[in-house]
């Protein structure tokens, strides 16, 4: 299996010595599944003046990194909206896929110490957030038909639990190590578990819709919402009755506590001992 990259081409909080904010573009590798090791994972972190802001630039960037890796990843994922074009144009030129997502978890990380530790180091470093422009999303869309679940169950796990997830026997699916997360072997983690006899194309479909992260949406009744891509979003499960309401914000509450981490799961029935589809998630605040 090859490696997936998450990337970021944006302004940071540094001034030139013309005033003007320097840009910089960050690398880094997604992990795949619990056992990666944070040190295997490739990183690549260059600056770019203002006035060379431009998806020429960019491509340059990423070849040297693609150099530097000494292979091209099966695809790279990034979350900010504003830098599409860009971002796509630079990714094609080099001949990768570029996929809008909000799976960018390392990379997220990976800002935060950045915006911690190595920009007020820098010459010309300005304090204060570095806010990116917020872009309206579209509303939740109903699933598929074909791809309703014919009932779910909301569960739970511990962190010690997935230690063996890369020996489960799972079609579709991701995960990254709970310890990425700052969670502990006894750290509780929520999840959902899906049932469908259409499992399988249930979780094909899952898996091409770049998974971000499940949340309770109370703002249209009580409904389990599934956020994908960049922006899209699906309504897994409208909620009515009390006790499940009740399931759910303690699912959500779960969640909170658990740095954002949860799950996902698809099989075929109740008695199934394989996945369809697996994934872990997180809930994360981009910029």
């Amino acid at each position: 299996m090859g490696s997936i990259w998450e990337l970021d081409y944006y302004s940071r909080p540094i001034l030139d010595e013309n005033n003007k904010k320097i840009w910089e573009v960050l690398v880094c590798e997604s992990p795949l599944d619990t056992r990666t090791k944070a040190d295997s994972l490739f990183r690549y972190a260059q600056y770019c003046p203002s006035t060379q802001v431009n998806s020429g630039w960019l491509r340059t960037a990423l070849q040297e990194a693609i150099n530097q890796a000494g292979v091209a990843p099966l695809k790279i994922r990034f979350f900010r909206r504003q830098m599409n074009n860009m971002i796509t144009k630079a990714c094609q030129d080099v001949g990768i896929p570029a996929q809008p997502s909000r799976r960018t978890l390392m990379l997220n990380q990976w800002l935060q110490e950045r915006n911690e530790q190595v920009y007020p180091q820098e010459p010309g470093y300005q304090d204060g957030t570095n806010a990116s422009v917020r872009l309206e999303s579209p509303l939740p869309q109903r699933l598929p038909d074909a791809l309703e679940g014919k009932e779910w169950l909301f569960v739970t796990l511990t962190g010690a639990d997935f230690a063996d997830m890369h020996e489960w026997e799972i079609a579709f699916g991701e995960s990254f190590p709970i310890e990425f997360a700052n969670l502990l072997p006894e750290s509780r983690i929520p999840g959902v578990l899906i049932f469908s006899p259409r499992a399988l194309p249930l979780a094909g479909w899952m898996s091409g819709l770049e998974l971000a992260w499940l949340r309770l949406d109370t703002s249209k009744g009580t409904r389990l919402v599934l956020e994908t891509g960049g922006t899209e979003s699906w309504i897994l499960a409208n909620i009515k009755n009390e006790n499940t309401i009740a399931e759910a914000k303690s699912f959500e509450e779960a969640k909170q506590k658990a740095n954002g981490v949860h799950f996902i799961g698809v099989q075929s029935d109740r008695q199934a001992e394989s996945f369809a589809g697996f994934w872990l998630l997180q809930e994360v605040n981009l910029p």
